[in-house]
């Protein structure tokens, strides 16, 4: 394992952000061990954890979701739980409850799946608006309060939450405000054709535990760390511009939020470490736009009936609004 750097409270150091990214490449090599050929996905779900962010993936069932999270779990030394969400399910199957201990003669909590570093939330839009709260309210707090009493679930903590794009029959939709809670939205997709002959020759490897590369002491030392990354005015300012294009497009009823601002620039904080640059670039910003900003965009109706998609939206602002000429260093 990598050994880990001495902090202090001042911005980032060059040596600093060469050792995150270290991390950041081993980690994702050791996950595509079980998840091959997908390595911008791998990459962008490790940037997430480094960003203290979440993640919602659309995709069908079959491409490697749960494998992705126990992988994850696995190279990280951490914890990873699988909740299958049925309409059935309650908030206290997710959170946990409390139970009478006769013999002690009070309540006793009993923590639920999401006490995990990874928790895969798998067809969040199969379980009830109410149950689906919950989990969002664990994501945006990072504890759980039962019988007033709150439980932290502990650092890191990533949720990656899936949901099936064709099969919509008893799904309850995603309100937009719950859609704003995931930093990144993406899907991983089919194996392309030599990963999936590999698989088909009786490659197993996806399926065989993963020794750890990392731990999770040292993910959250590395979160630190990405809090310190040197983000520039005018980066910071291409960011903002970024943003109020997507309000005033007259395609989008609804753009991206305050809180989608904030991912953008966290991710891309996280991302320049993980290049081994103690600052954001405007490249940055502008690689990372769409997985950020595309799902919080809501679409006129009318735009929608022309067939007009979110990502086409975001990828004409991205032509439109000029980034700033220059690397953002120091």
């Amino acid at each position: 394992m990598n050994t880990q750097p001495q902090t202090d409270s001042t911005a980032i150091s060059p040596e600093q952000a060469q050792w995150v990214a270290r991390m950041f490449s081993t980690t994702a090599d050791a996950i595509e061990q079980s998840i091959h050929g997908k390595r911008r996905v791998v990459e962008l779900v490790i940037a997430c954890v480094l960003a203290g962010g979440h993640v919602l993936l659309e995709d069908v069932p079959g491409t490697g979701k749960t494998a992705l999270a126990r992988a994850l779990g696995e190279v990280i030394q951490g914890s990873s739980s699988r909740v299958q969400f049925t309409p059935d399910l309650l908030p206290s199957d997710i959170t946990g409850m409390s139970v009478f201990d006769q013999r002690a003669g009070a309540f006793e909590f009993h923590p639920g799946p999401i006490f995990a570093n990874v928790v895969l939330a798998d067809e969040i839009n199969r379980a009830s608006p109410k149950t689906q709260s919950a989990l969002l309210e664990v994501m945006e707090e990072g504890r759980v309060t039962v019988d007033r009493t709150s439980h932290d679930v502990g650092t890191p903590f990533l949720v990656i939450a899936t949901q099936n794009p064709v099969e919509q029959a008893g799904t309850y939709r995603l309100p937009e405000a719950q859609l704003d809670r995931f930093m990144v939205k993406t899907s991983i997709g089919y194996p392309d054709q030599a990963a999936m002959t590999r698989i088909l020759q009786g490659d197993r490897s996806h399926q065989q535990p993963l020794s750890p590369v990392v731990t999770t002491g040292m993910v959250t030392q590395a979160q630190d760390l990405i809090n310190r990354v040197y983000v520039s005015p005018l980066v910071a300012e291409y960011a903002v511009r970024l943003v109020e294009a997507t309000r005033r497009a007259n395609e989008v009823r609804l753009g991206a939020s305050v809180r989608g601002a904030l991912s953008l620039v966290r991710l891309a904080s996280a991302w320049a470490a993980a290049s081994g640059r103690h600052f954001v670039t405007p490249d940055d910003v502008r690689d990372l736009a769409m997985p950020v900003l595309t799902h919080r965009l809501v679409l006129e109706p009318e735009a929608e009936f022309d067939g007009v998609t979110a990502a086409q939206v975001l990828g004409q602002i991205l032509l439109d609004v000029a980034a700033p000429q220059e690397n953002g260093s120091v």
